[in-house]
């Protein structure tokens, strides 16, 4: 008579705090640029990836100077959106070309972050970065100065971007290439 012993194997799942992820969605105007930031948080929901949108225009912090910089009764508090912007795992930034370049509440919200975070690199530093616009004059000026200011900072901007305008209308397939580039 043959005995088969079997081992005793005893499995202990690791308990693992996961961390949330998401993909921050930046939208630079109330209009239209904001319309297409929540298109892509719908459409990156649906590919099971959460999102956290910020309208920059709501932030009502006063235009960046020095000065203002040593004001403490006047200078924003940046904390939320840094950690928001640090803690996510890439950047949709969705903005209209104001005058050949990106808009204000853009470079108003880069100019603060700068000052007031403790390590204004690790903001953007190798993070994932996907550049939007949909502008009346087409765009790819604004597309080209946020390329520049997101690379300039150390961002690992995505080579194809959305650009909306009278001429180039809104194309899921666009938008779900993109996603896919960002997942």
């Amino acid at each position: 008579m043959v005995l088969f012993l079997q081992p005793t194997i005893e499995i202990h799942k690791p308990v693992v705090a996961f961390m949330v992820s998401y993909v921050m969605v930046l939208a630079a105007s109330s209009g239209k640029n904001l319309t297409l930031a929540e298109h892509f948080c719908r459409s990156f929901g649906e590919q099971g990836m959460p999102t956290k949108l910020v309208n920059l225009t709501t932030l009502e912090w006063p235009v960046y100077t020095p000065e203002l910089e040593r004001d403490a009764e006047r200078t924003p508090d940046t904390a939320e959106l840094s950690g928001l912007i640090l803690n996510s795992e890439a950047l949709v930034v969705c903005a209209p070309e104001y005058n050949g370049v990106m808009p204000p509440s853009l470079n108003n919200t880069i100019a603060w972050l700068s000052v007031q975070s403790d390590d204004f690199r690790r903001l953007f530093n190798n993070r994932t970065v996907l550049l939007a616009t949909h502008s009346g004059g087409g765009g790819a000026h604004c597309l080209m100065a946020m390329r520049h200011q997101f690379s300039f900072l150390g961002s690992n901007v995505i080579g194809r971007t959305m650009t909306l305008n009278s001429n180039k209308s809104f194309s899921q397939d666009t938008m779900n290439d993109l996603i896919r580039r960002v997942l």
